[in-house]
Formats: C-alpha cells, sequence, structure tokens
C-alpha cells in the first residue's frame, strides 16, 4: 500500500472521527486507538507502522472510497471542509518553527503519561487536547466544528475532537511528506480511486 494512501486514509479517518463523535457523542474504538497511537509514533520505520495499517485504517479507507465515489454528500461535504482545513492548517505549522516546538513538547509531555496511563486514557486525551489548543488552535483559520450541541458541550468530547483534530493533522504531514497536496485530492480523484481500489479491494 502506498505511502500517500495510507496517510490520505489516516486523515479522513481522522475527521470522520471528529463527525461520529460531533453527531452522535460517540466514536468507533479500533480506529479511534489507531489515529491517537498515531500520534505517538512520530519515529515510526515506516507509514504502515504509524497506523498499524492496513487494519488500524480500515475505517479510513472506507470513508475515502465514500469520498471518493460522492457516497452519502452531506457528510462527505463536511469531512472535505475539515480536510481542507487541516491541510492548511499543517501547511502554516510547517512554517512556524516556534509552534512546531510547542506541539512537539506537548507530545513529549503526552508521551511520558504512558507510563502511567494507556494512550487514550483521559488524563492522556486531556494533555493532547491541550496540546492542540496551545498549538494549532492558534492559526487560522479555526476548524469550526459542526455538530449535535449537547455532543459538542460536552468537556470530554470537545477534547477527544481536539485530539483528533491533532491526528488529522498528523496524517497531514505524511500525506505533504509522500508528496501530497489539496490539489492532487481535488484532481486526482480518479488516480486515487484506482490506488484504493488495487490496495484495498475490500476495506
Amino acid at each position: 500500500m502506498k505511502n500517500r494512501l495510507i496517510a490520505l486514509a489516516g486523515l479522513y479517518q481522522s475527521v470522520d472521527l471528529v463527525h461520529q463523535i460531533a453527531w452522535h457523542g460517540n466514536a468507533e474504538p479500533r480506529p479511534f486507538d489507531a489515529s491517537v497511537g498515531s500520534l505517538f509514533k512520530l519515529d515510526a520505520p515506516n507509514y504502515a507502522d504509524v497506523y498499524g495499517a492496513p487494519e488500524g485504517i480500515r475505517s479510513g479507507l472506507a470513508v475515502l472510497r465514500a469520498q471518493l465515489t460522492e457516497i452519502d454528500k452531506k457528510p462527505q461535504l463536511e469531512r472535505t471542509r475539515y480536510v481542507v482545513n487541516l491541510l492548511s492548517l499543517e501547511k502554516k505549522l510547517s512554517r512556524d518553527a516556534s509552534m512546531t516546538a510547542t506541539l512537539r513538547e506537548g507530545l513529549e509531555r503526552a508521551r511520558e503519561q504512558l507510563a502511567h496511563f494507556g494512550p487514550t486514557h483521559i488524563n492522556v486525551i486531556s494533555q493532547l487536547a491541550d496540546t492542540y489548543q496551545r498549538s494549532i488552535s492558534r492559526l487560522r483559520p479555526r476548524i469550526i466544528v459542526k455538530g449535535e450541541q449537547s455532543y459538542l458541550a460536552n468537556p470530554d468530547n470537545a477534547s477527544r475532537i481536539r485530539v483528533l483534530l491533532l491526528a488529522g493533522i498528523r496524517a497531514a504531514v505524511l500525506w505533504r511528506q509522500a508528496g501530497g497536496n489539496r490539489w492532487r485530492i481535488v484532481f486526482g480523484r480518479n488516480a486515487l480511486l484506482r490506488e484504493l481500489e488495487s490496495a484495498s479491494p475490500r476495506a
């Protein structure tokens, strides 16, 4: 499976999980674990290891297929907005050495907590969410998450959404490093779909 496809599936998996929490108050556990886990694999030897691919991004591959074939259009438009914004924010982050350092410091503090808690423990999630607020959320444009207000107002849900957006930034970094850009998503849809069908016909 190509690195570019893994990164893009990871990105769409993150925004789909944001959508799930925002509208339904919960997220699928396995892809959630994989997306959060990607934040602790900055030195992984290859893209597959970042997510435990293909299993760790199986949900993302399915979402990507739906996106590329325009199934269920309204949710796809919402996910596209998140993806475009995350790609834009990642580009700005890559040019801001100070904010990149702040982000890495926050991730390192969260990594230290793994000695006592699992990656998705609320204490670790809170640290990661705080890292997002002190870094990515200060860039513009800010990502406005739409959903059911009762779910969005829940502090734990808000933290999980911030962490998933941070995971989206991680995937956007991988996408750029693999030679991807937002124009490839917009104009390279058929090529991406062929790659997807070839790599994961049953995803």
